[in-house]
């Protein structure tokens, strides 16, 4: 697993020196590893501070030793912010690789008891989806991107398909439902496309035994032009 994030790293780090905005595609969400690790590395040589925007129903705020399943692909955000296992906070040599105030996790709505306590510590910017019900993805969406570039040059979208309520992306390892609808979901890419902070982009947790007539995969590609400025008109 670590060889496996930093060969990521590398490569973000590679397209970033031709001045290209990497997309990242890939299986569990513990590849955000490698991707944070090579954008983080990338903009430190140049001393700049990197935010992120985490969307997804689950925390993956764990360690191994609060970690109920000892699946890494619960432990990513952990590991980027310096938490965890040294084989994976490790990566490229330094460790945290983004800092909690420049953090935001949007969607949660599955947390682990150990996990919540971890989050509600740690000075992530933390929207459930019952805040997200009571405010709107327009607002939620206009403080989050404040929130993850007021203090950096500007942020890495992670984006877990389990986000998405499984009525639309039935394709993923650990559905929850209640999540955000198809709409929602594009409004929050198209928010991200118009803000014009993002460095960085990463789809996670499409697994097509499992997804229905490719709608997940299909939806994903979907979101990744909205995040890159597709619009209806």
């Amino acid at each position: 697993m670590p060889s496996a994030c930093q060969q990521l790293a590398d490569h973000v780090e590679a397209a970033l020196e031709e001045g290209s905005i990497p997309i990242i595609l890939g299986g569990d969400h513990s590849i955000a590893i490698g991707s944070v690790s090579g954008l983080a590395s990338f903009q430190r040589k140049r001393g700049n501070k990197v935010g992120v925007i985490w969307f997804d129903a689950h925390g993956d705020m764990n360690t191994p030793e609060t970690s109920p399943s000892g699946n890494i692909h619960g432990m990513p955000f952990a590991a980027i912010l310096g938490h965890g296992a040294k084989e994976l906070t490790q990566i490229g040599g330094f460790s945290p690789k983004v800092y909690p105030e420049d953090c935001v996790l949007i969607g949660a709505r599955s947390i682990d008891p150990e996990e919540a306590v971890t989050l509600k510590n740690s000075g992530i910017r933390v929207v459930t989806m019952r805040e997200l019900d009571e405010r709107g993805m327009s607002a939620v969406m206009d403080e989050a991107i404040w929130w993850a570039s007021r203090r950096t040059l500007g942020f890495h979208v992670s984006m877990d398909m389990d986000f998405v309520d499984p009525y639309y992306a039935p394709g993923v390892g650990t559905p929850v439902q209640g999540g955000p609808n198809y709409r929602e979901s594009h409004l929050a890419m198209e928010k991200i496309a118009d803000s014009g902070k993002m460095l960085s982009f990463e789809l996670a947790e499409v697994n097509p035994v499992l997804d229905i007539a490719n709608r997940t995969a299909e939806l994903g590609v979907q979101l990744i032009s909205s995040a890159f400025g597709k619009k209806i008109m």
